[in-house]
């Protein structure tokens, strides 16, 4: 019989994280990032007798009622046995504890054999389609299948720039004053300064963030989090002498570089939308990567509203969706 137990250590949730090979999305700074701006956090492991089968990082949002809330589950872990028993005791567990109207999970993993009682959601948080690299090939191998354009533009703008890792609040905040700049040009919406401080605080080593530096101030920036054997980038931006200088081709083959000196073994892109950022993350690779997409057990009978039909309900699920993406 598989039981359902919360974790309390951060030591041991990280171990099992990263012995499990789990996505950063599930550490426990994530987690304690997301409780600091209004989610509930559950960590749960699942056991069998003496055997740790795994654990999931459930994060929770209070919704107005009749929902009462919804609860995510970010790039979850997908286990190789009895995957449906504990995809369903977490389901019961969540539901037992906040009576809320879903569970929703956007699993680690390019296929997913759905349990009984999922549904393919009809809302997304996370892009299903990214950049997916293998980076325990040689470098010479990852440049091989490269666009012929970006090969050029990486060793042109490396002569441009100086990269380094940021390591101080102060530096953060001027990749931030890039940050706010880039949504204003691309026109998506930020969190608070805080928020991202808390990120580079609380995830700590697991959130390192580089820079491009032209003059000796940062004109391009590119924030990932890592696991034991994953890199997933957070967040990026750069000004208009960082575009003109084509920085962020130095600045990510850097990161790639960098993480793949650390043991890392994933370089994922943090997701492809439509535009000039997609073209630019295309030529990095032959054929782009097509996660299983996002899954919800319905655990309301509202649930169908909250889907599909009530126009407040969507509202508040593209809203929910929107802040968990940033």
């Amino acid at each position: 019989m598989i039981t359902v137990r919360e974790c309390n250590n951060a030591q041991d949730w990280d171990e099992c994280v990263v012995d499990g090979e789990g996505h950063p999305l599930q550490l426990w700074g994530w987690g304690e990032v997301k409780q600091r701006h209004g989610w509930s956090v559950d960590r749960l492991l699942f056991e069998e007798g003496d055997e740790l089968l795994g654990g999931l990082q459930v994060l929770t949002k209070k919704l107005p009622l009749p929902f009462r809330a919804f609860s995510y589950v970010p790039r979850g872990q997908i286990f190789h046995v009895k995957n449906e028993e504990i995809l369903n005791s977490a389901a019961n567990y969540i539901k037992s504890k906040y009576k809320g109207i879903a569970l929703s999970i956007e699993p680690d993993a390019l296929a997913f054999d759905k349990p009984e009682g999922w549904v393919r959601a009809t809302n997304k948080i996370l892009p299903a389609e990214t950049v997916l690299l293998d980076i325990s090939h040689s470098e010479e191998e990852l440049q091989s299948v490269m666009a012929k354009k970006t090969r050029q533009y990486i060793r042109k703008s490396a002569k441009e720039v100086e990269i380094r890792q940021v390591t101080s609040v102060e530096e953060l905040e001027k990749c931030l004053d890039l940050y706010k700049e880039t949504s204003k040009r691309a026109g998506f919406a930020l969190h608070d300064e805080v928020y991202y401080k808390d990120v580079f605080t609380l995830l700590a080593d697991h959130s390192p963030v580089f820079a491009a530096y032209k003059d000796g101030q940062p004109v391009a920036f590119l924030w990932l989090a890592i696991s034991g054997a994953t890199a997933y980038e957070l967040y990026g931006g750069m000004n208009g002498i960082g575009q003109q200088l084509r920085a962020n081709y130095a600045l990510k083959w850097h990161a790639i570089t960098k993480v793949k000196q650390w043991g890392l073994t994933k370089y994922d892109f943090g997701g492809i939308v439509a535009g000039g950022v997609a073209t630019f993350k295309q030529g990095w690779v032959s054929d782009t990567t097509f996660f299983a997409g996002t899954y919800d057990k319905p655990l309301s009978p509202l649930y169908i509203l909250w889907s599909h039909a009530l126009p407040f309900a969507k509202k508040t699920a593209q809203k929910l969706r929107s802040v968990m993406k940033r």
